[in-house]
């Protein structure tokens, strides 16, 4: 079983998506900001990671530049998703160490697409 770190400040959009994902069969932890993301990324190890670009403490730019720079979790894949899709914000979430992107409102096989294909490359290499 797989396991996922969701990032996510918005209460609702946190319950919602991690009962999919469980649904589905995944473990997920859970991190309310930036901050508790990086913890929980060097702590729990998950197999990848979701995270809320626009979080309290410190934002998920931020926060995937400093798992990136880690030795023990630069190899986790990260997906970046964002309520305020802005011309650039896919190139730049690509650039600060994220593997792929996705916009909200969560349309959910779409993101379950992209966690299974990073998985699956993370899994193969």
């Amino acid at each position: 079983m797989a396991k996922i770190l969701l990032v996510e400040d918005n209460e609702m959009n946190r319950d919602m998506l991690s009962r999919r994902l469980e649904r589905r069969g995944f473990e997920v932890t859970l991190a309310i900001d930036g901050g508790e993301g990086v913890e929980k990324a060097l702590t729990e190890q998950p197999d990848l990671i979701l995270l809320d670009m626009s979080l309290p403490v410190m934002d998920g730019w931020e926060a995937a530049k400093l798992i990136k720079n880690q030795p023990a979790t630069t190899a986790i894949p990260i997906i970046a998703l964002t309520a305020h899709a802005m011309s650039g914000d896919r190139e730049r979430a690509l650039e600060v160490g994220c593997n792929d992107y996705d916009v909200k409102p969560i349309e959910f096989e779409r993101l379950l697409e992209k966690i299974r294909t990073l998985l699956n490359g993370k899994n193969s290499s």
